[in-house]
């Protein structure tokens, strides 16, 4: 990724963060009246349900990514791992979880952007990846298992929500 300077950056990562919180909570909103046999049921996604791929996007995004940005830690977790069973527990993971996003990056300096990130993958595997980069991938992975699940309720005859970014950034120009 190009240099930017710290308020690039800032501005930047903290627009998806932004967006990231409202598109989680949106999505929750539209899961909360999905029936339990539904919510449950291996549709055909990559974590099977709808209950799956939110507890991956758990392990995947709070606890292995915010713990490797935040604390330079490398849990050893499985991706498929079942973190909260209860389903409102688990939303309320997910919106506490993409909330701590936004005051993280805004600790960063530009230089941070700019240099790696250090870590071990959940498999133990030593890398060093672009720290901007690997950061908008954590941002671009919720998206993709967000569209997964909104696919999901379409085919369960559920409404979808409108989750792209712009339809976020119209909503904050109104405000």
């Amino acid at each position: 990724m190009a240099t930017m300077n710290t308020s690039t950056w800032h501005t930047h990562f903290s627009g998806l963060a932004r967006y990231h919180v409202w598109a989680t909570h949106r999505l929750l909103e539209a899961v909360l009246p999905v029936p339990e046999q539904d919510y449950q049921r291996d549709v055909g996604l990559f974590f099977k349900s709808i209950h799956g791929t939110l507890n991956h996007l758990l392990v995947a995004e709070h606890l292995l990514w915010y713990a490797r940005f935040a604390k330079g830690a490398s849990p050893v977790l499985a991706l498929d791992a079942e973190i909260e069973p209860e389903r409102e527990r688990l939303a309320q993971a997910l919106k506490g979880g993409s909330a701590n996003w936004a005051p993280l990056i805004g600790t960063w300096s530009a230089e941070r952007f700019d240099g790696h990130l250090d870590y071990q993958t959940s498999k133990g595997v030593p890398q060093s990846l672009p720290f901007a980069a690997t950061l908008a991938h954590v941002f671009n992975h919720a998206t993709h298992h967000r569209g997964q699940i909104t696919a999901a309720l379409t085919g369960l005859g559920q409404p979808c929500p409108e989750l792209d970014m712009v339809y976020c950034l119209q909503e904050e120009s109104r405000k």
